[in-house]
Order: C-alpha cells, then sequence, then structure tokens
C-alpha cells in the first residue's frame, strides 16, 4: 500500500532479505537507546519470516540507498501454540522516519495480516514501549497477565537474548518488564476489519504467492 507521503507497506518477500541485517542493527540501536532489552533474533529467522510472508516492510523509493528504496520500518508475525495464538513483534522505524505516524500504518497492516491469515487466533504483544501500548489498545488489546498468553515454550526461548530474562525466568514467566496485551477475536465479533488495509494486503498476499 502506498501512502500519500509515498511510503510503501508490503508485505516482505524473499527478495528483501538484502534489508535484514539493517533491521536488526536498527533494533539493537534503539533498544540500546531506549536502555530496553530485546529478544534477539538472527538473520535467518528474519529472512525466514519474510519467505513464508509473514513479515511488513515500509520503503521509501524517492529515498534510494546501496540497497534499493530506503528502509523505513519493519515488523514481523509468528503462530504460537498449534495457530491459536499468533504475535505481532519486531516492530521498529528507522530514525529518520520517527514521529510521521509509520509505527501505527506497519502495525495495522500486521494487525490485518494477522487476522486475515489466523482469524480465530487470540493476537498478543509483549512489550515495554508506550507508543505500541496505545496503538494495541486503540486495535482493541487489553492487558493481561502473562498465563493468558501461549504456554508454547518455543515462544519464551526467543526471550533469551533480552538482558531481563532472568527475572522472566526467577517470576516463573508470570511477568516481566514487559507488559502483555491479548487480543481475543471472540470478544470483537461483528466489528469490521478496515477494508482499505484488508483489500491491499490481501492483494499483495495474492500477487506474492503467499495466499
Amino acid at each position: 500500500m502506498t501512502y500519500e507521503d509515498g511510503i510503501n507497506v508490503i508485505v516482505a518477500d524473499a527478495s528483501h532479505e538484502k534489508y535484514v541485517d539493517l533491521i536488526l542493527d536498527t533494533i539493537r540501536i534503539a533498544a540500546k537507546k531506549r536502555g530496553t532489552g530485546i529478544a534477539e533474533r538472527t538473520h535467518e529467522y528474519v529472512a525466514t519470516k519474510m519467505k513464508e510472508g509473514k513479515a511488513v516492510l515500509a520503503l521509501d523509493p524517492n529515498e534510494q540507498t546501496e540497497l534499493g528504496d530506503k528502509f523505513v520500518g519493519f515488523s514481523y508475525i509468528e503462530t504460537w501454540g498449534n495457530k491459536q495464538y499468533v504475535t505481532t513483534s519486531g516492530l521498529i522505524v528507522h530514525p529518520d522516519y520517527l514521529g510521521r505516524g509509520i509505527a501505527k500504518r506497519i502495525k495495522d497492516h500486521t494487525f490485518t495480516l494477522a487476522r486475515v491469515r489466523w482469524p480465530q487466533a487470540k493476537i498478543f504483544s509483549l512489550t515495554s514501549g508506550d507508543a505500541v501500548m496505545k496503538m494495541n489498545t486503540s486495535l482493541g488489546y487489553v492487558p493481561v497477565s502473562f498465563n493468558q498468553l501461549t504456554d508454547d515454550d518455543s515462544f519464551w526461548r526467543g526471550c533469551q537474548g533480552c538482558v531481563n530474562y532472568p527475572i522472566l525466568e526467577m517470576k516463573q514467566r508470570k511477568f516481566c518488564i514487559c507488559t502483555g496485551m491479548l487480543y481475543d477475536p471472540e470478544k470483537h465479533k461483528g466489528e469490521p476489519t478496515p477494508v482499505e488495509i484488508f483489500q491491499e494486503v490481501m492483494k499483495d498476499m495474492v500477487k506474492r504467492g503467499h495466499v
């Protein structure tokens, strides 16, 4: 989807792997600046999300770099617990584009993509950022205790790269520095999915062979 300022927000695919290292560096720098922990992801992990059509990428075609269109922002989705739960994770915006509503655009796309592909799944988020909490709330998420999130061990192992992981272990995964937030589709029956985003996400997924 192309916005009025020319920035494209798309479902990433294998051709966008060239941006992965820049994405990971941007996430690390942002976390260090905020003084918060992050769950470390490898190049291969993020590249796989792109290949599976589970990542959303924002690019600026008006600014060219050695990689092509300038990287603007990113996020990805993952399923857990036999696809009963979905997370939208790794949301990051390049510092040159902060304050322009880019994070909200990406969040809307990942949320809609998750709702389209797994309409019955509960969508959850672990975050320590006020801005993400506000966006989650606007989409219908509510704060919950960790025991209402997935018990899939593979998800929680992903937190091992975070500096706060010892706290999570000490508290036996009941709570940590992050806030757990949950969107339960059962509590939002009858509410429309944003039509414009839905249509654009579906069109992009069909074009790239993901559906």
